[in-house]
């Protein structure tokens, strides 16, 4: 369809097995994600793209652990583990995916002080990436997603691309969760209630 595009979040070595927050099945999808990108005409990838000591690692913090929370100016943020570091093998797509297809890669999380979930807003839901101009500006009006993670990355972009006025399509068996306390449900009804689609085939 030439007004659809496809967009895989995140399918980066750092979140997948072995790596440093890596999500229970991450590596299981890959073959699916490539499946979704052979058969689409219009391929986009996010790319967490943190510089060291990034604000939200819980080793910017004394004492603090990984998946603690601490506020921060724009409210409630986890601390995560050290993950997916400018320039470092963390960061770099899993090597199995093709990313042959991409048309463009949105690097998100590269500001110091500001954590990115979504491929269109950081999480002071303020600073933008420039995906939804460039989505509009080419004519797209429906997005398929797919990608790391489900309850994170992927959810708050298809919750920011059907606020922003885009159809919404998650292919699910072609993402996997981290589920931290009842996350994965949490954000699956939030998506719903939204109006994404949550297909079952990829």
């Amino acid at each position: 369809m030439p007004n659809e595009a496809l967009i895989v979040i995140d399918m980066q070595n750092d979140f997948c097995e072995g790596g440093t927050l890596a999500v229970p099945g991450g590596n299981a999808i890959v073959p699916l994600v490539n499946r979704l990108i052979e058969r689409h005409d219009h391929v986009i990838l996010t790319q967490d793209w943190h510089p060291p000591g990034h604000a939200s690692f819980a080793s910017a913090w004394p004492g603090a652990s990984p998946f603690s929370a601490r506020d921060f100016p724009y409210g409630p943020q986890t601390l995560w583990p050290d993950h997916c570091v400018q320039d470092t093998p963390g960061a770099a797509f899993h090597p199995d995916l093709q990313i042959g297809k991409a048309q463009m890669v949105v690097r998100k999380g590269f500001h110091r002080g500001i954590d990115s979930y979504s491929a269109f807003r950081e999480n002071d839901r303020v600073t933008r990436t420039g995906l939804d101009g460039y989505l509009k500006e080419r004519g797209f009006t429906r997005l398929v997603m797919c990608g790391l993670a489900l309850d994170y990355c992927v959810a708050w972009s298809a919750l920011d691309a059907r606020q922003a006025g885009f159809a919404v399509a998650v292919v699910q068996p072609a993402t996997a969760a981290i589920d931290l306390d009842g996350s994965k449900a949490r954000m699956l009804a939030e998506m719903q209630q939204a109006g994404v689609t949550l297909d079952d085939a990829p």
